[in-house]
C-alpha cells in the first residue's frame, strides 16, 4: 500500500515536471552532434568580423543556436540535429544573406560561405533606424523654420556618414530658406557632380538629380535668370518627363515670382501630362486673369469647376470669379 502511494507521487510529480518543462523540452528539440562551419566575407573578399550566424531549426520551431564570426570571419556552430536547418547571416551596415541545408550528425558538413555586400546610400540610411530619425527630425525642424537648427543635424550626419551624398539635398533646402543662394547652389551641384561622378547619368539616380536640378532652378528664379531657370527645369522635367506635379511647382515658382509667361507655359505643360488634375487650370485661370486675357481666364477656371468636387470652397470661387469675368468682357 505504501509502495503504491509512493509510487502515485512519483507519477504525479513527474506529471507535473513534466507540465511545467514540456515547453523548454520541446523547443530544444531537433539538438544533436551535428556541426556546422565557414567564413563570411564581403564583396572584395576581405573578412568581416561580427557578423551574427543563426542557425534555426526548419523542423522544430524555436529551435536556434548562434555565434558571431571571428577576426578573420570564421565561425562554427556545434549541437544541431539531423533534418533543414536555415543558416543566415546578419550584420548592422551590410545585406544579410541566408541559406537552407541539410545537417547530418554522423559526417562533416559542407563548408559554408557568405558574401554580404555594404550598404550605400540611403539604403545604409534605411537601415540605421537611429539615424532615420535625426534626418526626420531635421526635416521637421525645417518645416518649423528653425534652419540654422536643421543645418547643424543634417551636418552632424553628413561628417559620421559622408558617403550619403543625398543629406547634401537637405542642407541646400535649409540654406535656400535662409536665402543664403551661394551656399545653397553650392550643396545641389555637389549632388549632381557627386551623382555624375558615381554613375555617369543623373537617370541612374532620378529622384535626387530632380531634386537638386529642381532647387537649382529655384535660385536661379530668385536671383532673376529664368533663361538659367528654365535650363534647369528643362533638365529636371528630361529626367522626369511625365511628372505632372513637377510641371506645376515649376509653374508654382515662377508665379510667385511674377513670371506670368513662364508660369502659363509650365501650368499647360502639367495639364498636357494629367488632363483631369483641376489644380493647374485654376492657377491658369488667375495667371491669364493676370494677363488681361479674361477669355483664356474663364475656359480655364470653366473646365476646373468641372472636374472639381461641386462642394469643393475652391470651385465656388472660381465660379465667383467667372462670374465677374463675364461681366466686365460684356462692359
Amino acid at each position: 500500500m505504501i509502495f503504491e502511494i509512493k509510487k502515485l507521487n512519483f507519477v504525479i510529480i513527474f506529471s507535473i515536471m513534466l507540465f511545467i518543462f514540456y515547453p523548454y523540452l520541446y523547443s530544444q528539440a531537433g539538438l544533436g552532434k551535428g556541426r556546422i562551419s565557414g567564413e563570411v566575407k564581403d564583396e572584395k573578399g576581405n573578412p568581416i568580423e561580427g557578423v551574427l550566424i543563426v542557425a534555426e531549426s526548419l523542423k522544430y520551431k524555436g529551435t536556434k543556436l548562434q555565434t558571431y564570426s571571428d577576426k578573420k570571419g570564421h565561425f562554427a556552430i556545434g549541437g544541431l540535429g539531423t533534418g533543414y536547418w536555415r543558416i543566415t547571416a546578419s550584420k548592422k551596415g551590410y545585406t544579410s544573406s541566408y541559406i537552407e541545408m541539410y545537417v547530418r550528425q554522423l559526417r562533416k558538413n559542407p563548408p559554408i560561405t557568405f558574401t554580404l555586400k555594404k550598404l550605400t546610400g540611403f539604403a545604409a540610411l534605411m537601415a540605421d533606424k537611429e539615424s532615420f530619425k535625426k534626418i526626420d527630425e531635421g526635416n521637421k525642424l525645417m518645416e518649423e523654420g528653425k534652419y540654422d537648427e536643421a543645418l547643424q543635424i543634417f551636418q552632424d550626419f553628413l561628417s559620421k556618414n559622408p558617403e550619403i551624398y543625398q543629406i547634401h539635398l537637405n542642407i541646400g533646402s535649409c540654406y535656400l530658406k535662409k536665402d543664403d543662394l551661394d551656399n545653397a547652389a553650392k550643396e545641389f551641384q555637389f549632388v549632381l557632380d557627386k551623382i555624375k561622378e558615381n554613375f555617369h547619368d543623373y537617370s541612374a539616380d532620378p529622384q535626387t538629380s530632380l531634386r537638386a536640378f529642381t532647387g537649382l532652378g529655384e535660385i536661379a528664379i530668385k536671383r532673376g535668370d529664368f533663361e538659367s531657370a528654365r535650363d534647369y527645369f528643362s533638365k529636371a522635367l528630361e529626367i522626369s518627363p511625365e511628372d505632372e506635379a513637377l510641371a506645376y511647382n515649376v509653374g508654382e515658382m515662377y508665379f510667385a515670382h511674377q513670371n506670368v509667361d513662364e508660369a502659363i507655359r509650365y501650368y499647360e505643360l502639367a495639364i498636357k501630362i494629367k488632363s483631369d488634375w483641376p489644380q493647374p487650370y485654376y492657377k491658369l485661370g488667375l495667371a491669364y486673369v493676370n494677363k488681361g486675357n479674361y477669355e483664356k481666364a474663364i475656359e480655364a477656371l470653366k473646365k476646373f469647376v468641372e472636374l472639381s468636387p461641386p462642394d469643393s470652397p475652391q470651385a465656388q470661387q472660381a465660379k465667383n470669379i467667372i462670374t465677374t469675368l463675364e461681366k466686365m468682357i460684356k462692359k
